[in-house]
């Protein structure tokens, strides 16, 4: 009988502290394994029909509301857009709150790269993710700091995006959410994952996601 074994034996204390910690380690394994099919279940798979485009019928989405679509595994943001909505995005005094308002950085496709961030004005189209650390931001209709009006804001760090997914100065997130590939074959239908016809765009070669 070995000295550690010994120990274990003669002290009931000792006995509970070792349980205890082959038990915590049993159910940190065990959360760590749920976890990993967990966060693989949110990569785009390899298969063929995860690259596919996504058509999502937005004939019921009234001006102010969004709904959220999921493409390659990722939240996509789809706002309609209130006239008020885009004076805002014009608006000098929140241009100069903004970090990026002309969109230089590689968040979006060329023809995407204006004022509203879209095919066209009144509908928006952004990968809900955080530019920071990856978070889902929430989509608040009306905000009383300044002239955003409605905003993306992130729970996690606090970073903040207007309603056409321009990041704020002095925020954590470095980048504007991203405008993944997309166009509308119809004034009902948005495509995701599809470029229109004589554009082209990889969304793989954006700066950060």
């Amino acid at each position: 009988m070995t000295a550690e074994t010994e120990s274990v034996e003669t002290h009931p204390s000792g006995r509970r502290s070792f349980l205890g910690l082959v038990t915590t380690a049993g159910v940190v394994t065990g959360a760590a394994a749920c976890a990993i099919p967990f966060v693989q279940s949110l990569q785009p798979q390899d298969s063929a029909a995860a690259h596919l485009p996504v058509d999502v019928d937005i004939s019921h989405l009234a001006p102010g509301q969004q709904m959220t679509a999921v493409w390659q595994s990722k939240p996509v943001f789809i706002i309609h857009r209130t006239p008020e909505d885009l004076n805002r995005l014009q608006d000098a005094s929140l241009i100069a709150l903004l970090r990026d308002p002309e969109s230089d950085a590689h968040q979006q496709p060329d023809y995407t790269r204006n004022w509203h961030r879209s095919l066209v004005p009144e509908y928006g189209v952004y990968v809900g993710i955080c530019t920071h650390l990856g978070c889902v931001p929430a989509y608040v209709k009306e905000s009383t700091s300044g002239p955003a009006g409605g905003l993306y804001g992130c729970p996690c760090h606090g970073s903040r995006f207007d309603l056409a997914g321009r990041v704020f100065k002095g925020v954590p997130a470095p980048y504007n959410l991203p405008v993944p590939p997309h166009v509308m074959p119809s004034a009902s239908i948005i495509r995701l994952g599809e470029n229109p016809a004589d554009k082209t765009f990889d969304f793989g070669s954006i700066e950060q996601i």
